[in-house]
């Protein structure tokens, strides 16, 4: 039936690359009709306090976002004037300033000292602003957008929506640049490492088809995270342009066999097609590991990049054919010999000092393991963006002018007598760091009745039986002060109301530092599970897997470790992503040298001379495979302004290079001091099953390639 279809799609490629192209049409159309959300903070389980009440906030008093505006040496006058226009916005639900609760003809000095530090700092005033929908929604960007065009020079938009609407704006003008750098870096490794100067070409427009078909069915997951959709298409370029290799590959070798290239091509595909739809499975359980995370934004990496690889492999089998035979005239044409070095003389020094490189592998475990365990993290997502960016501006003029550098939201029962409130709104008062509390009781006092307070006023605070409170905190989101702070203030206000909850940047922050924790643990625990578990079965082996996982493993290690020793503070999602994706995309190598070892034993030859075999075959592959991948994702580390999306791709950038060192260097040695070992706890390590051989017809397939890396040809 494959061989049919193959003969089916070589034969019409040119009906098969039309088709492909009318498919671009409803992949743009996806793409475009796929919302992106820049709010890391909402990945959030929904059962914790802090993402409740972020929905009461959005739900009852229509503020789930509030941001803060600093304006410097106006006249009073401007900024009374300013908040009226603010709020006829459309989308803002309240702005908040002195003028709402005093005349601007009374002196602000007879003001509260308490409540005149809220508003006012020496020359600098403070109005505080909220919309009616959530701060990622593209009601509240537009709202922001409008809120600074009636501002002028002298005015500081702050907050976590803010930051929000600027990191939207950098992530949209990178991307274009993202992924130019990363077809043009992956352009040029193809280039010097293949033999053909327009197969890279072809090699692109192959993955381009892939990508486009990723990014448009993502309209089915209605929304992707901003992390996601910068990386996707960079990523899937690195991790799947190693399956449009292998099927090059294959198709030179069967060219030969056949007096009709379309003949060959057949023949390749179906080759291609067994050996991709298992060395994938290791890639894509390293992705789906990332479902398994608390914080959905792992989910959401996870699934679409899992379905990338299976939309990769897909294309290599139907489309990219098609392309080749279109082309292959031209790839035939331009030739050139590649400037991958022959490692004939390293592998020869590798074998005979094996029991240095095996030492080397033992010592090194223990050291990188300490370090990458060791390596400093950041959670507080306003430190991934430079510092030039307005709202990071604004962000310091609240720290400098006003001592807040965070704003907590606290949402308790108005059921709570009146003197309960103020004893209440007392105690937080007292907590260390908290700058200021904004509540009812603060502004209109236990004695006056609610029906002499307007509407107006009242629903900021009060509405359908819930009391909020704003309170501002000198300390930043993410810091050990502030988890401390947020501690004795959640202990403060469930002795008053056991059902009160605080929400906010910095309350979310902290579920996400202990969210973050357990998701390292099992994501990669998972991971590592499922990988065992396919390479075991491909190989029917029980040491096989754990060698080969070991050995990406302390790839891994090293990887994240060298963050540590240069004392690099890294955003806390990267050692998860990390560890699943490395070890999903890279294991193929240690896949790809381990199945040319047991085929040269198969095949009769010593285990000495059969590793070194082995590894002449792989090391090609294994280049060109990490020098993809590290071209595709070190072009974005470089150019990337936003530190999370940096530090991921040379994170990957750097994995790959480290994967292939480790797969070229030291598994070669730990294969060969294993092999024994491998030989007792293997079925037909040394020998091919030739019941399987009989059951196709008796004709000898050689060794089983379907476990081999895409890369192996």
């Amino acid at each position: 039936m494959l061989e049919k279809f193959a003969r089916i799609l070589t034969r019409r490629y040119g009906i098969v690359l039309a088709v492909a192209v009318l498919l671009l049409i409803p992949s743009a159309v996806g793409a475009a009709g796929t919302r992106v959300n820049y709010d890391i903070l909402s990945y959030l389980p929904q059962d914790m306090d802090s993402s409740r009440g972020e929905r009461v906030l959005e739900d009852t008093f229509h503020n789930a976002a509030t941001t803060m505006l600093v304006v410097e040496g106006m006249p009073e006058r401007y900024v009374a004037d300013l908040r009226e226009k603010i709020e006829r916005v459309e989308g803002v639900s309240s702005a908040v300033w002195i003028d709402q609760i005093l005349d601007l003809s009374v002196p602000k000095e007879i003001l509260p000292e308490d409540i005149k530090n809220i508003f006012y700092s020496e020359d600098s005033t403070m109005l505080i602003i909220q919309y009616d929908l959530p701060g990622a929604s593209e009601e509240t960007m537009r709202a922001i957008d409008e809120v600074r065009a009636l501002c002028n020079t002298q005015c500081f938009l702050s907050g976590f929506s803010v930051i929000i609407r600027d990191t939207c704006a950098l992530s949209d003008q990178e991307m274009p640049i993202y992924v130019l750098a990363a077809v043009i870096l992956s352009m040029l490794a193809m280039a010097v490492t293949t033999e053909a100067w327009v197969l890279p070409v072809v090699l692109i427009l192959g993955i381009g088809f892939a990508i486009a078909f990723n990014l448009g069915t993502n309209i089915f997951l209605g929304e992707i995270s901003y992390v996601t959709q910068a990386i996707a298409a960079i990523l899937q370029l690195g991790v799947t342009m190693d399956y449009s290799i292998f099927l090059i590959h294959r198709y030179i070798e069967e060219k030969p066999k056949f007096p009709d290239r379309r003949d060959a091509m057949a023949s390749a595909i179906v080759s291609a097609f067994v050996s991709l739809s298992g060395s994938s499975m290791t890639t894509i359980a390293g992705f789906l590991a990332l479902c398994f995370m608390q914080l959905l934004l792992g989910r959401d990496i996870g699934i679409v990049m899992a379905k990338g690889v299976v939309l990769g492999v897909l294309t290599v089998v139907m489309v990219l054919p098609a392309l080749v035979l279109q082309f292959d005239k031209a790839i035939q044409r331009w030739r050139h010999r590649s400037i991958i070095p022959d490692f004939t003389r390293v592998n020869r020094f590798i074998v005979r000092h094996y029991r240095a490189f095996v030492a080397l592998f033992l010592l090194l475990l223990a050291p990188a393991y300490y370090a990458q365990s060791h390596v400093a993290q950041y959670y507080n997502l306003a430190d991934s963006l430079p510092d030039t960016l307005p709202s990071i501006i604004a962000l310091d003029k609240m720290k400098t002018q006003f001592n807040m550098a965070s704003t907590h939201f606290i949402i308790v029962s108005d059921e709570l007598p009146a003197y309960r409130q103020t004893q209440l709104l007392e105690e937080i008062e007292k907590v260390d760091g908290i700058e200021s509390v904004i509540g009812y009781n603060k502004f209109v006092g236990p004695a006056i009745p609610d029906s002499f307070v307007p509407q107006e006023i009242r629903d900021i605070c009060k509405k359908d039986g819930k009391q909020m409170i704003m309170v501002n905190s000198a300390y930043k989101p993410a810091l050990d002060e502030e988890n401390a702070q947020i501690d004795a203030l959640t202990a403060i206000v469930k002795s008053y109301d056991p059902e009160a909850m605080i929400t906010g940047e910095g309350a979310m922050t902290k579920d996400l530092i202990e969210t973050a924790s357990v998701d390292f643990q099992v994501t990669n625990a998972i991971s590592i599970a499922a990988i065992l578990l396919i390479v075991g079965l491909c190989f029917r082996s029980v040491s096989v897997p754990i060698i080969l996982v070991a050995a990406i493993e302390l790839s891994i290690f090293i990887n994240i470790g060298i963050s540590y020793l240069t004392g690099a503070v890294i955003p806390f999602i990267s050692p998860t992503v990390i560890g699943c994706i490395q070890l999903g995309a890279t294991v193929d190598y240690a896949i790809l040298m381990t199945t040319r070892f047991r085929e040269e034993l198969r095949a009769g030859v010593g285990k000495q001379e059969a590793i070194a075999i082995a590894a002449n075959a792989a090391d090609s592959a294994i280049i060109t495979s990490s020098l993809v991948l590290f071209c595709a994702t070190f072009g974005v580390s470089a150019i990337s302004k936003i530190e999370i999306i940096q530090s991921i791709c040379l994170m990957l950038a750097r994995g790959a290079l480290v994967s292939a060192l480790v797969s070229i260097f030291i598994l070669p040695s730990v294969l060969l001091a294993s092999e024994g070992l491998i030989a007792k706890t293997s079925k037909d390590w040394r020998n091919a099953p030739v019941k399987k051989e009989k059951r196709r017809g008796g004709r000898s397939k050689g060794p089983q390639k379907g476990s081999a890396a895409p890369t192996g040809a």
